[in-house]
């Protein structure tokens, strides 16, 4: 069969002896097929040479074959594990990503947001944490007619439109293999204010030494923002505390490389005069000396969920897939967490 460059959908469907509505499936990679149908048309895609015109179908459709991100968070790593997830998720569709970083605290805020949307004709939007916390911006999306879903440390909503860890459940597994080995006296670098994340790892923190029997003073607790100059401040304040705490649990990884930082400027020896444990397991956590304890959050595959979610179906408006909305994170063991020394 000769090549035309100029076959359409029609020919397509015409010689494969399927609808259009099968060609497009095909397209979009629907699992609703069965593969000797996905297989004979793929053939003759492939045989005439045919290509989807996107900028046609979206004019007829009134949305781009855009997938948005819209996020508002201080941790590079963070946002750059989200987009891997998603871009996972988008290989070999139509569907390219946009990424928007916005403002949560300015006043203009959801203008913009509603202004990015109307503008780029999204498909769909992944709205990562702290934005994803706000119920106004999912009320937003769903006014202007824009699949979302939301990234968080809890469910924030129902699960077509969420995707979610277990913070506190696994900070309090974290922390209890810290009191498991001994630690009684244990510091925390908490995370940002406004952040749902910070909370639910804070909370899960104070359930696993309430669960133990261990006080917890204030002095014991120093703020964070997820970056590593805050948690290098953080340790100067924990460390500073008579007597020091013989373990200290980071909000995060980055805050935790600042915490080993602060703690081998005083000539402490991690991990037999103070463990650490961190939040994240980033590339960070393997390349630090002794390599870092952490939890391991699944961010980029709730990523990838996520925009799985969003172009389930495609433009045929198919059912969606069934996609995971809960993701459990997992302790990682490595060299910084030893027994007490006293």
């Amino acid at each position: 069969m000769q090549k035309t460059g100029q076959s359409t959908i029609n020919d397509v469907a015409r010689i494969a002896g399927v609808s259009k509505k099968t060609v497009s499936r095909v397209i979009n990679r629907s699992p609703l097929l069965n593969e000797d149908t996905r297989r004979r048309v793929e053939e003759v895609i492939a045989e005439l040479g045919y290509i989807p015109n996107p900028q046609a179908r979206a004019l007829a459709l009134r949305r781009n074959f855009l997938i948005g991100l819209v996020h508002d968070n201080p941790n590079a790593q963070t946002v750059m594990n989200v987009q891997q997830g998603m871009l996972e998720a988008l290989h070999g569709t139509e569907f390219e990503m946009v990424v928007r970083p916005l403002d949560r605290g300015s006043a203009t805020m959801l203008d913009d947001l509603r202004h990015f949307l109307e503008r780029q004709r999204l498909f769909g939007v992944l709205l990562m944490p702290p934005i994803s916390e706000n119920d106004s911006v999912a009320r937003l999306c769903d006014d202007i007619g824009c699949r979302y879903v939301r990234m968080g440390s809890a469910m924030l909503d129902d699960t077509d439109h969420m995707v979610a860890s277990n913070d506190r459940e696994a900070v309090h597994a974290a922390v209890s293999f810290l009191i498991e080995q001994g630690h009684r006296r244990i510091g925390l670098v908490a995370g940002p204010h406004g952040f749902r994340s910070a909370r639910e790892r804070r909370q899960g923190f104070e359930d696993a030494l309430a669960a133990a029997g261990i006080a917890l003073p204030r002095s014991m607790i120093a703020d964070g923002n997820y970056t590593f100059d805050s948690g290098l401040v953080a340790a100067e304040r924990l460390l500073d505390v008579v007597p020091r705490p013989t373990a200290i649990f980071s909000s995060n990884d980055e805050m935790a490389a600042g915490v080993i930082h602060a703690a081998r400027q005083r000539g402490l020896d991690i991990p037999r005069d103070l463990s650490i444990v961190g939040f994240d397991d980033t590339p960070i956590a393997a390349h630090v000396w002794p390599p870092l304890t952490t939890v391991r959050w699944p961010i980029a595959s709730m990523a990838r969920s996520a925009a799985l979610k969003l172009i389930a179906g495609g433009v045929e408006q198919e059912p969606a897939v069934e996609e995971p909305s809960l993701f459990l994170s997992t302790l990682i063991r490595r060299g910084s967490v030893a027994v007490p020394r006293e």
